[in-house]
């Protein structure tokens, strides 16, 4: 008897796209694949669209690491696929002992993680490495000395995503009537149009297949319309980014605003991206890539061939489970 190749998704939540996105993958990598889920919660929609779902604790609980780590055991999971900044941490933790026991989790170093996850770092990183990026600045700096500073600035998180407390200020008296807080920064407006650029970096390192998409309309923090744009600046631009980080795997995703001539990097994602589906029904491979190099099968022989135009239209959809 043949055993399925198990693919863990973590925190599931709404993610239907991405699972199905993960079981095509499979299948094109010629394997008889079985796809799982986890989450806090058991209404999240995915659980019951998966093959198995299973309830775990919260990521930021004490018991979130030995739950996990005794699924992966029963279920023989091959790979672990997660997808919320939150649990990145945690996942990056437990990975060299989920290896020894045949579990190989997408997730890169901790240093990589937090460059990804604190947009100070993130800013640093690229000012550091010869990237383009915003002018950035704690918020009590902008507050006590503007010289130099024009508006309209970005207020927003440190540590913040999906836009969530983000302000877009137009007056200095805008930007003075917010309270102090130490976790808040100000950028610069960057120029022109947001894109998220999808990559997917190898064991040693390497960033390939990268997929230009345009946000075109955004809701809730996510993408909901969106369009793959061939765009060679910012393809390289998204590559030499994460190329530049110390342990980087797996998939990642830069978001990049550009209005042609000039770029700058605003952010870096160390998981799939919300938008990740575009990429995928576009050409790219970067899920069956990593099933590939996982599986240990070799890589397809004809280079991947991108739709570009291709537009994605998101639409709400419903799963009817009962109660009991």
């Amino acid at each position: 008897m043949t055993v399925p190749f198990t693919i863990l998704l973590s925190s599931a939540g709404r993610r239907v796209s991405l699972l199905r996105s993960l079981r095509h993958a499979a299948t094109a990598a010629g394997l008889d694949a079985r796809v799982i889920t986890c989450d806090l919660n058991w209404t999240a929609p995915a659980m019951h669209l998966a093959d198995a779902g299973f309830i775990v604790p919260r990521c930021t609980d004490p018991g979130f690491a030995a739950e996990v780590t005794a699924l992966c055991d029963s279920e023989h999971v091959d790979l672990v696929v997660p997808t919320i900044d939150t649990e990145l941490p945690v996942w990056a933790t437990l990975k060299p002992d989920l290896a020894t026991m045949g579990t190989t989790v997408a997730v890169s170093s901790p240093e990589a993680i937090a460059v990804a996850g604190d947009k100070r770092l993130t800013n640093r990183h690229c000012a550091e490495s010869a990237i383009p990026c915003p002018r950035q600045a704690p918020l009590a700096d902008v507050q006590r000395d503007a010289s130099g500073w024009r508006l309209p600035l970005i207020v927003k998180p440190a540590g913040g995503s999906s836009s969530v407390g983000l302000h877009r200020v137009t007056t200095w008296a805008a930007l003075d009537a917010i309270p102090a807080d130490p976790a808040l920064v100000v950028e610069e407006t960057a120029p022109g149009i947001e894109h998220t650029v999808d990559v997917f970096v190898d064991r040693d390192g390497y960033a390939h297949g990268p997929v230009v998409r345009r946000r075109l309309e955004v809701r809730a923090g996510e993408v909901s319309k969106a369009q793959v744009v061939r765009d060679d600046l910012l393809a390289s631009l998204a590559v030499r980014t994460v190329e530049a980080l110390p342990g980087a795997y797996g998939p990642m995703n830069v978001q990049i605003f550009s209005d042609g001539p000039r770029a700058a990097v605003i952010e870096i994602n160390a998981r799939f991206g919300g938008g990740c589906p575009l990429s995928f029904q576009a050409g790219g491979r970067h899920a069956e890539w990593l099933i590939r190099e996982v599986a240990r099968k070799e890589a397809p022989p004809a280079a991947p061939v991108i739709e570009y135009g291709l537009m994605m239209l998101r639409w709400d959809d419903e799963v009817f489970v009962r109660a009991d």
